[in-house]
């Protein structure tokens, strides 16, 4: 069963719905790996220094440790609660999203789910950044596709 948006976002429902398809067959870890690399990826095209803010820093480490099996899922809650706290204080709308992308991303690691949240917060960004740019967001899409057959082939 395909997953559904719970944003509102100018997307290409084709290449989501590839996506979902192999999002329901990845594990948790998997998706948490790809969750984190997208956040990276987002963070880049929206011009964040992510290594300059502590608590994404140590959201990402919460997250890996996670998948380590070496923190609890309150951890990775508490770290995600940390970034979502500085995007609720974003003036800028571009920035608030690419957070809320690293929130969902962070999270991956307390329910699967948050990550098609996560792609679907970088899709918002790429839609603030480009509007009614349907290429663009091919291009997003395309490469997140890519970017979790590459996970999925590394990580079996």
């Amino acid at each position: 069963m395909s997953t559904k948006a719970k944003i509102r976002i100018y997307d290409s429902v084709d290449l989501r719905d590839k996506i979902d398809y192999i999002y329901e067959a990845s594990s948790q870890i998997q998706l948490a790996k790809w969750s984190l690399s997208m956040a990276r990826h987002i963070l880049k095209t929206a011009g964040i220094e992510y290594c300059e803010v502590e608590e994404i820093k140590e959201g990402f480490d919460i997250n890996k440790q996670w998948q380590l099996g070496k923190c609890r899922m309150h951890d990775v809650r508490q770290a995600g609660f940390a970034v979502n706290r500085i995007a609720k204080e974003c003036k800028s709308e571009l920035r608030k999203t690419a957070l809320r992308a690293t929130v969902q991303a962070i999270g991956s690691g307390h329910m699967k789910e948050h990550a098609m949240v996560a792609s679907d917060y970088c899709i918002k960004v790429i839609n603030i950044m480009y509007p009614d740019s349907i290429d663009e967001v091919i291009k997003e899409r395309e490469w997140q596709h890519s970017e979790l057959i590459q996970i999925i082939s590394n990580n079996p």
